[in-house]
């Protein structure tokens, strides 16, 4: 945790602790008008990051054989839970649009302050603490939970008809890009990346590379 984590705040201070823990909780309902990109895999709507959220850590539970050794599954579960709730704030930015991206760590981390700030002091400090550490995906913890974030909106693209791959034209390198943190957050998962990605481009879902594309 760094010294600039966010602290209990000055608007909650004089609320006492569960009325501030039930007003995060009303705060992190607003998750639920976030849309990603993704649709869902019947492809009658786009996903909002609430929807996202429950559905890694539901991933996390049923693919805890598929982690590497030594991964405390609790925390991982804990960690998917709050990952995106700066999007209440912030917005989802589509993760293939650069622009959009430029400046997302700084409202991310503005968004971090104010939400978690609503907490008491000990459990802003918790969650927080969960967050900074996806973020930093540095800890086996973090590494699993970041490959499950990416291979959730592989799996509904995948089983979607291409989803946001066709609807945006993304193509082969792009995806392996951006799903090349489950290579180690979970090895075990890594043939089914690269057996989805081949299958896509043959079905037309993926487009092929440009011409001397790396």
């Amino acid at each position: 945790m760094t010294d600039d984590a966010p602290s209990a705040g000055p608007a909650a201070a004089g609320e006492d602790p569960l009325a501030r823990r039930l007003r995060f909780a009303l705060e992190a309902d607003r998750l639920k008008a976030v849309l990603r990109r993704t649709r869902l895999v019947d492809g009658s709507r786009l996903e909002n990051s609430a929807e996202h959220s429950w559905h890694v850590a539901l991933l996390a539970v049923l693919l805890r054989e598929a982690a590497p050794p030594g991964v405390d599954h609790d925390r991982v579960v804990r960690m998917l839970l709050v990952h995106d709730l700066v999007e209440v704030d912030a917005g989802d930015t589509f993760c293939y649009d650069a622009d959009a991206n430029l400046g997302r760590e700084a409202r991310e981390r503005a968004a971090a302050a104010r939400l978690f700030g609503i907490l008491p002091a000990e459990q802003a400090r918790e969650l927080a603490a969960l967050w900074e550490e996806f973020e930093a995906a540095e800890s086996t913890d973090a590494r699993f939970a970041a490959a499950l974030d990416r291979f959730q909106p592989l799996l509904l693209n995948f089983h979607g008809g291409g989803g946001s791959w066709l609807e945006h034209a993304i193509t082969r390198a792009q995806v392996l890009r951006r799903m090349d943190p489950i290579r180690e957050g979970a090895p075990a998962l890594w043939p089914v990346v690269l057996d989805v990605v081949e299958r896509s481009c043959q079905a037309g879902w993926i487009a092929p590379d440009p011409s001397g594309a790396a």
